[in-house]
């Protein structure tokens, strides 16, 4: 690899921005999209009434209800970086997707609501972060309305999960008494809603403003420093190398909603965060700078241009150079191709590109080729990187065409989505009729909705309830074991399992049949 080439993947940042719904993750996404002159105004999720959508919310469903339902990928240029942000849904129906996301990034900012702190599925997303080992960047939100305290904060981020912090700023004042951020690391004081040329104050060796200000005379100012003092004497030493080893987590305060405290964080992340590490695969470590080409589909999304009824395969870069035309070997099937056809995104909008590197997010028209934790590879033909999560499910509901003279788009709606991960299909074990499986009931109203309206195909969906899915042996299958107890179907790849009514009925299977080993997938 030459070295313009290393230069140039040593700039690449690829994070995801995760949080709990309602956090304010999509509207930080939008801010830093504003700073990388990707977006000329901002939108927010909720803004319906100005007409106004997120950038990162591009389908339907999404502008519908304020919420994000499946991950967006957005790449922008920002002061000699290219940064790939994948913005997750918050929502633990979605979950899983999420997980995936977290496979292809380097980095991962957590944004918490500072009214309502560290909730329930940021808990989930953050130990999957752990389990990675990769840098945590934290921004408290929503500073301009009023929330816990700020040393409140920092003692539960480190309690619930478990992680030393260091504040990178501090907020003097907060909600309609915000005056502005203490920024430690800068040496400066960042005044909110300030005149253009007066927002930054420069602090003095003494830690105080080296000029005087009328800020000084405030009682929040004078609490800002005497906690700041606090954090100087009894906090967490700041160290690069345990914030790189996720470790320590930076923290950030400040306003997503008012762009107040964003380009700081962004200035100070892209600093911080790691440029492309390498990969596990089945044959060693693989390095980012290593000459070959290779990633893996880490999602698959249909109709992102209804009009085009495409679908895309998105792939993390992990080693060497995409260029336009490049033959790889597509591992699972040995298959041989040439990628003609790449895209690069701004969410729904997409442009052609004809050469990226190891960290990029690039984006493949696929014609049914790709399923999720695919490898493809100009080196090895054989090497493939480890799979990706699939969470077994747990709610199901049988699925069949209204219109039975359209069970074509009916069918190519299903395995279209089904291989999107979007829901996961089994058919009942002689008659092969349709059932879905979710994690989430969000999951089958975003099914339903996309159904008719990017394949043209009204369903009937009949509830089965919440069941137990575990995975038997082919050698173990006897149809006469198969009651309304434990029902046998067969997944997409035709394994046998059985939908347990729930635990009591497992371990009444298990008692009777001891020699049939029950697996589930997570």
């Amino acid at each position: 690899m030459s070295q313009d080439l290393q230069k140039e993947v040593a700039t690449r940042k690829t994070f995801a921005i995760i949080s709990h719904p309602d956090a304010g993750k999509t509207t930080i996404t939008e801010q830093l999209l504003l700073f990388g002159g990707a977006i000329r105004q901002a939108g927010t999720v909720k803004g319906k009434k100005t007409g106004k959508y997120a950038t990162s919310d591009w389908m339907e469903i999404e502008k519908q209800r304020g919420i994000s339902v499946t991950s967006s990928v957005m790449q922008f240029d920002y002061e000699g970086f290219r940064i790939n942000i994948l913005d997750t849904p918050g929502h633990s129906d979605f979950s899983e997707d999420t997980y995936r996301t977290l496979m292809a990034v380097d980095a991962a900012v957590m944004v918490i609501d500072s009214a309502k702190g560290i909730e329930a599925q940021t808990i989930k997303l953050f130990k999957v972060c752990r389990m990675r080992g990769i840098p945590i960047f934290t921004f408290m939100n929503k500073m301009d309305r009023e929330g816990k305290m700020p040393l409140e904060l920092l003692s539960e981020l480190e309690e619930v999960l478990e992680i030393e912090s260091y504040p990178m700023n501090w907020p003097i004042g907060m909600g309609k008494e915000l005056m502005g951020l203490y920024d430690r690391y800068h040496g400066v004081v960042e005044r909110y809603r300030a005149e253009e040329g007066e927002t930054f104050l420069p602090l003095g060796e003494d830690g105080d403003l080296k000029e005087a200000h009328p800020i000084q005379n405030s009682s929040y100012y004078t609490q800002a420093l005497e906690e700041i003092m606090l954090l100087d004497e009894a906090g967490n030493e700041f160290s690069r190398e345990r914030i790189a080893a996720g470790e320590l987590t930076p923290v950030f305060f400040g306003s997503a909603l008012t762009n107040f405290g964003v380009e700081t964080f962004l200035k100070t992340f892209v600093d911080f965060a790691p440029a492309p590490s390498p990969h596990e695969t089945s044959e060693g470590e693989l390095l980012p700078e290593n000459p070959h080409f290779s990633g893996f589909v880490f999602k698959i999304q249909a109709n992102m241009n209804p009009a085009h009824r495409d679908r895309i395969a998105f792939v993390r870069i992990c080693s060497g150079e995409f260029e336009r035309g490049i033959a790889v070997t597509l591992t699972r099937t040995g298959k041989q191709m040439k990628l003609a056809n790449s895209t690069q995104f701004m969410a729904d909008d997409r442009e052609n590109v004809t050469r990226a590197v190891a960290g990029d997010i690039i984006g493949l028209y696929d014609t049914g080729n790709y399923q999720i934790g695919d490898t493809i590879s100009s080196g090895s033909k054989t090497m493939a990187f480890p799979k990706l999560p699939q969470f077994t499910p747990e709610l199901f509901m049988k699925v069949s065409a209204k219109n039975v003279m359209k069970q074509k788009h009916f069918h190519k709606g299903v395995e279209q989505l089904v291989q999107e991960g979007a829901i996961q299909l089994f058919k009942t074990w002689r008659m092969e009729d349709y059932i879905i499986g979710a994690v989430g009931q969000l999951q089958f109203e975003v099914f339903e909705h996309r159904m008719r309206n990017e394949y043209n195909s009204e369903i009937i969906m009949e509830p089965i309830g919440k069941k137990i899915a575990r995975w038997i042996r082919e050698e173990d299958v006897d149809e006469k074991l198969s009651t309304a107890r434990n029902m046998l179907v067969k997944d997409r790849f035709d394994q046998p399992l059985f939908l347990f009514e729930n635990e009591f009925a497992i371990n009444w299977f298990r008692d009777k049949n001891p020699d049939i080993e029950l697996t589930a997938l997570l």
